[in-house]
């Protein structure tokens, strides 16, 4: 499913030029509405009425799925209930700081290779890491790049924003340069989050997985991604997993971390 327009709340001076911005920039087409409700399609409407759209409003930039009732639009929202619930305490509980060996009080380098929505790279950063982010899709690097606008305004998120870095380029060319680096520059961690294999009942995914799934596709490259992190990290590589999925490239990792529906497999670095 395509992604071609970016559609924003019209009458409002600032938001239509910005919309204008992003949509030469994306190759979008900008659409001013009255209201989101204005995205529901008519009777007569043609197939491309139903495709996602990005959304620009005062709130922020976010996916919006086209489909009965509106669903809310998903934004990257490093303030939200849900983020703050999962940072109450600290966060250093949560299963991927623990993986990726992130310790309050004790700073390393994270590359987030496959960053996403940026979750777990706010986690990391929350916690105290250093965490340089990489995103393939232009869509997402937008996203990402107005959710950390957002967090850096905000005196609750201002500190942790700066731990977190977005690189726009490819994290397989990164990891490259990465490569010929000194052994004291590169991430001690280098953490992957491939696109889950897809699932036939698409009920079972949420809905901003869906339109992840839609917009970014699949990670054909993970497997090279694997071999070039092991290359770089200087601890170890992460990667996430559905908990039954088979090994990333069928290598079998040094330790597992289960979870009740993912795992994280832990491997060593490799010298040459």
């Amino acid at each position: 499913m395509g992604l071609s327009r970016l559609c924003h709340l019209a009458g409002d001076l600032s938001l239509a030029a910005r919309a204008a911005e992003l949509a030469v920039r994306l190759g979008l087409t900008a659409v001013a509405l009255p209201e989101r409700k204005a995205l529901l399609p008519g009777r007569h409407d043609a197939v491309e009425s139903l495709q996602p759209v990005l959304w620009l409003d005062a709130a922020g930039l976010a996916l919006q799925a086209i489909e009965k009732p509106l669903p809310a639009p998903i934004r990257v929202d490093f303030s939200s209930d849900a983020m703050g619930w999962r940072t109450r305490g600290g966060g250093g509980g949560e299963a991927v700081v623990r993986a990726c060996g992130v310790k309050a009080g004790n700073a390393i380098r994270v590359l987030d290779a496959t960053a996403g929505l940026g979750r777990d790279a706010w986690l990391l950063a929350h916690v105290g890491a250093d965490v340089v982010c990489c995103e393939r899709s232009p869509i997402i690097q937008a996203l990402l790049q107005d959710g950390l606008r957002r967090a850096a305004l905000d005196p609750a998120c201002a500190a942790i924003s700066a731990r977190l870095h977005l690189h726009t380029g490819s994290s397989l060319e990164l990891l490259r340069d990465m490569a010929a680096l000194p052994v004291a520059e590169r991430p001690e961690t280098v953490y992957l989050d491939p696109m889950f294999p897809h699932r036939e009942k698409s009920a079972l995914v949420k809905i901003d997985m869906r339109l992840f799934r839609d917009v970014v596709g699949e990670d054909p490259d993970a497997d090279a991604l694997l071999a070039a992190a092991r290359a770089v990290a200087t601890r170890r590589v992460v990667v996430k997993r559905p908990k039954h999925a088979p090994d990333l490239g069928g290598v079998e990792p040094h330790q597992r971390m289960l979870g009740q529906s993912s795992r994280f497999d832990l491997y060593a670095p490799v010298t040459g």
